[in-house]
């Protein structure tokens, strides 16, 4: 029996000929990735262990991404621990104030990670780089320090999920709208520790930015990653970023899937998962009763340059609905500066928007955005779990960058109009 892409990464990456759902292997790794919250305990463990040094300063990346600028001391104090171990271990890859930005958006953005490699990250949303072709996961901290450590990660070779995509999406869709559309089909558990491998003739329809927030997401639905196959899209956003030479590997004609579930992408519409799981979906345009405090467009599912151009789109020559707050944050500096350059920012502000240096902080109810008791908010985050963003009794509801900022227009949930 053949295997999958993410078999093949793997089986490449453990010096193997071959390898099967279910074995437990080491494989070496490419980059190991932490952030100011995740890295902090990782350096401890790290410290604890014994070790002096790290396998190779080249492979590590530490973002700090979560509260910086700080918000408090003991955000201030982390972010410290994360600047002394980089400097002690001349990490080459330390992003900090002015050169900082979320981190699944500015490791693919600066070639940090490329087609073809195995990657760790001490954060859940590490699966974005499947888009490039790569296998990257989250793992805890004590992995993080281990990986760091020794340059090598244990796994359980993952089953898989084949996602056969076809058609090309409407206007008024986004690749937020086909991830929310499969989880609310498969559920927050409907690919448990499997690889969801998107394939099909629908995938070179999707931007890079698409496939990236589809990968974030993967983690939603419990899978232990997200990949696209590497094709021309793929090959041309890598072309004169990439540190590394890309490696492109194919699945097996063969390969064995526990499922394979076809999606339309012309049938997807405008969706909104509803308080409190990424799994409670519906169409947008049946929430229109619902009526919102905040806006929150960015994070690392969709703080790219084409959601912020999303945004533009529906908020330019227009304002904000009296009542709410309308929250923009670019995914990194480099987007920031393109923002300025193109009149966005302007724009927003003009709306009656905020816009913020990158910062994952409402995303998780740590700053920058939280909510009161009984507040709503329409976010492009990727998780509404109960007091995700602030108060217990506040509610998130998950959309795309198109439909959170139209329903910034009206101040109630509202489906994006096709162009």
């Amino acid at each position: 029996m053949g295997m999958t892409m993410t078999q093949k990464i793997l089986a490449s990456h453990a010096g193997l000929d071959s390898v099967k759902a279910g074995q437990l292997i080491s494989a070496k790794l490419d980059i190991v990735l932490g952030n100011d919250i995740t890295t902090p305990v990782a350096v401890n463990e790290f410290n604890k262990a014994g070790f002096d040094k790290v396998f190779d300063k080249d492979k590590i990346a530490i973002v700090l991404d979560h509260f910086v600028p700080n918000k408090d001391i003991k955000a201030a104090e982390q972010s410290k621990q994360c600047r002394e171990f980089a400097c002690s271990h001349c990490v080459s890859h330390f992003y900090d104030v002015g050169k900082m930005g979320i981190e699944h958006a500015l490791l693919p953005e600066q070639g940090v990670v490329t087609a073809g490699d195995c990657i760790i990250g001490a954060d859940s949303h590490t699966c974005t780089y499947g888009a490039l072709g790569a296998f990257s996961t989250g793992v805890g901290s004590t992995d993080m320090a281990a990986g760091m450590a020794t340059g090598t990660a244990w796994f359980k070779v993952p089953s898989a999920i084949k996602f056969n995509l076809t058609g090309k999406l409407n206007s008024d869709c986004s690749g937020k709208d086909v991830i929310l559309t499969i989880i609310g089909m498969i559920g927050v558990d409907g690919a448990l520790y499997r690889s969801m491998e998107f394939v099909g003739e629908g995938v070179s329809t999707l931007s890079m930015d698409d496939r990236l927030c589809i990968c974030n997401m993967a983690i939603e639905a419990g899978a232990k990653n997200g990949i696209f196959p590497v094709d021309q899209v793929t090959l041309d956003y890598l072309k004169g970023r990439s540190e590394r030479e890309p490696v492109v590997f194919e699945a097996d004609e063969d390969a064995e899937y526990e499922k394979v579930i076809d999606i339309n992408l012309s049938e997807i519409v405008p969706v909104v998962a509803c308080p409190h799981l990424p799994e409670n979906t519906k169409p947008a345009k049946v929430l229109s009763d619902i009526k919102i405090d905040q806006v929150v467009i960015g994070s690392c599912t969709n703080g790219r340059i084409e959601d912020m151009e999303a945004a533009y789109k529906v908020l330019n020559g227009k304002k904000v609905a009296d009542g709410v707050r309308c929250i923009i944050i670019p995914a990194t500096m480099q987007i920031y500066k393109e923002c300025i350059e193109k009149g966005y920012i302007t724009a927003f502000i003009d709306a009656g928007a905020v816009v913020s240096t990158p910062t994952c902080g409402p995303c998780l109810g740590g700053y920058m955005g939280i909510l009161a008791a009984g507040e709503r908010c329409i976010a492009t985050t990727n998780r509404n779990f109960v007091g995700r963003m602030g108060h217990v009794e506040s509610e998130v509801y998950l959309a795309s960058p198109l439909t959170a900022a139209t329903s910034a227009l009206t101040g109630y949930i509202t489906a994006p109009q096709e162009a």
